[in-house]
C-alpha cells in the first residue's frame, strides 16, 4: 500500500508514522511537509521520519502532481493547527485548511487514489451546552480554524458523490499525550507542563467548559481504521466523531486529574472569568458502531503518566514554556521575525 501523509512532521504525524510502519506490512510511506516544525523534536530517539520511505518538502498549497501518482491513500494532516494561529492568520487558514485541502482531494480523486483521510475536528460544535453532539447535529464553528474544517467537510461530501475515492472525515476530540514533536498549546499538555515546572495549574476559565480528549496514539489508531474500513458497509463518505464517551471532561476535572498524578500541585481556577464559548460534549456512538476494533485505548491517567515521564526524561522545567517553541504560534512568529517566513506563511 502506497500512502502519502501530508503534515507528517507535526504532533500527530510524528506518532502516526510509527503506527503505519508497524501495522501495515510492506507499506510504502511518503511524507510531505512544509518543515515549519521540523526542528521541534522532543525525543532522544531517532527521527520519526526514519519510518518513511521518502520525505518531500513543500507547501501544501502547491503539492506536486507527481506525488499523487500511484498512491493508494492520502492522509491529510497538513493544516494551520489551532485557534490562536487561525485567529492571527485567518486568510491563510482558509487558504491552507480549506482551499488547499479541497484542491488536494480533487486531484487525488482524479489520479485514482482509493482513500482520502481528512483530519477534522470536534471543535466545529462550538458552544453546545451539556447535550452530547452527534454527527447529525448542527455545527456551530466559532473560530477560523473550526470554520475551515466545517467548510472542508461540506466540500468533501459533495466531491465524493462524483468520484470513486473513499473519503473519511475524522472529527477528532482535543488531542493530548506525548509525542516526538510535543505541543504544549493543548489543554492537558499545558496543565502537565505547568504542574511540572511551577507546581501550580492556573485554569484561565471558570473550569466548567466541556472538552472531549483523545490521546495522539488513539488518533493514529483511528486513521488506521479509515485506511482499512469497509466502504461497502460504512459508506464511501463518512464524517465521524472520534473519541470515547468516557473521555468527555470539564476543564477543571482535567486540572484535578493532573494534580492528583503530581502530588503537591495546586490548582487555581478563575471563578470570575467570563463564560468560555468553546464548550461541547460529544457523542461517539457512531464511531463505536463503525470501528469496534479501533476504539481508544489510552485513557486520561495513562496520557498524564506518559506526558510526565516523557517531559521529565527531557529535564523539562521551563516556567516560561508558553513563550517557547513548544507553542506552535511562537514558532511561526519566530520564523516571521527572523525573515524566514512571509506573513502568508511562505518560506522566503
Amino acid at each position: 500500500m502506497k500512502i502519502l501523509i501530508t503534515g507528517n512532521m507535526g504532533y500527530v504525524g510524528s506518532e502516526l508514522l510509527k503506527v503505519l510502519r508497524r501495522e501495515i506490512a510492506g507499506a510504502y510511506l511518503v511524507g510531505f511537509d512544509s518543515g515549519f516544525f521540523a526542528h521541534c523534536l522532543t525525543t532522544e530517539a531517532r527521527s520519526p521520519e526514519m519510518n518513511l520511505d521518502c520525505q518531500r518538502f513543500g507547501d501544501i498549497r502547491s503539492l506536486p502532481d507527481d506525488l499523487l501518482k500511484g498512491m493508494d491513500a492520502v492522509i491529510h494532516l497538513a493544516a494551520v493547527s489551532n485557534d490562536p494561529i487561525g485567529n492571527k492568520f485567518e486568510d491563510v487558514t482558509e487558504d491552507i485548511n480549506f482551499k488547499a485541502s479541497i484542491d488536494l482531494a480533487r486531484r487525488a480523486a482524479e489520479q485514482g487514489v482509493g482513500r482520502f483521510v481528512f483530519a477534522s475536528s470536534c471543535s466545529m460544535y462550538g458552544f453546545a451546552g451539556d447535550e452530547a453532539r452527534k454527527e447529525s447535529d448542527e455545527l456551530n464553528p466559532l473560530t477560523a480554524y473550526a470554520r475551515s474544517k466545517a467548510a472542508t467537510e461540506r466540500a468533501l461530501e459533495v466531491l465524493c458523490t462524483d468520484s470513486a475515492t473513499c473519503m473519511t472525515s475524522l472529527r477528532f476530540s482535543t488531542a493530548c499525550g506525548m509525542s516526538d514533536r510535543l505541543r504544549l498549546d493543548l489543554v492537558l499538555n499545558d496543565f502537565v507542563a505547568s504542574a511540572i515546572s511551577t507546581g501550580n495549574i492556573t485554569v484561565l476559565s471558570d473550569g466548567t467548559p466541556w472538552r472531549p480528549l483523545i490521546d495522539v496514539k488513539d488518533m493514529a489508531r483511528a486513521i488506521l481504521w479509515a485506511l482499512t474500513r469497509d466502504s461497502e458497509r460504512t459508506g464511501r463518505y463518512v464524517a465521524v466523531n472520534v473519541g470515547s464517551s468516557v473521555q468527555n471532561y470539564q476543564v477543571r476535572d482535567l486540572a484535578d486529574a493532573v494534580a492528583s498524578a503530581l502530588p503537591g500541585t495546586t490548582v487555581s481556577i478563575n471563578t470570575a472569568a467570563p463564560p468560555d464559548k468553546r464548550s461541547y460534549r460529544v457523542d461517539f456512538s457512531l464511531y463505536e458502531e463503525l470501528a469496534p476494533d479501533h476504539q481508544p485505548q489510552v485513557m486520561l491517567e495513562q496520557s498524564i503518566r506518559e506526558l510526565v515521564s516523557g517531559m521529565k526524561a527531557l529535564d523539562f522545567n521551563d516556567e516560561n514554556f508558553r513563550s517557547s517553541g513548544l507553542m506552535r504560534l511562537n514558532t511561526l512568529e519566530e520564523h516571521i521575525s527572523e525573515h524566514r517566513l512571509t506573513r502568508e506563511l511562505y518560506w522566503r
